[in-house]
């Protein structure tokens, strides 16, 4: 039975470009690995399409990147995982320095593991959309004008 989570609607003042190009490369995620709770998350491993940790008392997670739309979704499976799920983040540009965010989460959960599992996929997603709002964004291209 497939059960869907959602993060409430984040909101960061940048565009959906910087933030897109910024989450597309996991590897960024190392600017706001201090932020994370260590008690809940551990032994992070990162690289441009996956990262990996431990979270009590779930275990070992591995997330990777299957699939980018520009400026859009990125969207990540599971990897040694003992819940098989989808988890994608939506940008969606408001104004030119104004972009809302949405993690979602799609798990197959049979109804006992529902019960154990619905509200730590619930407060992992909400702690996710958190810490995306705390990544220093900005642009990787900076233009130079020529005078």
């Amino acid at each position: 039975m497939t059960t869907t989570f959602e993060s409430a609607v984040k909101t960061i003042n940048t565009n959906k470009k910087d933030i897109f190009n910024t989450l597309s490369d996991l590897r960024n995620v190392e600017k706001i690995k201090d932020r994370i709770p260590q008690d809940k998350v551990k032994e992070i491993k990162l690289d441009q399409d996956s990262i990996a940790f431990v979270v009590d008392p779930v275990g070992n997670l591995c997330l990777r990147i299957i699939e980018r739309e520009e400026f859009k979704t990125i969207k990540f499976t599971a990897e040694k995982s003992p819940i098989d799920f989808l988890l994608w983040i939506q940008l969606v540009e408001t104004t030119d320095n104004e972009t809302k965010l949405k993690v979602t989460l799609k798990a197959d959960l049979n109804p006992m593991l529902k019960m154990m599992a619905s509200k730590p996929l619930e407060q992992f997603i909400n702690m996710l959309a958190d810490a995306l709002v705390t990544i220093p964004y900005t642009s990787e291209h900076t233009s130079t004008e020529i005078a």
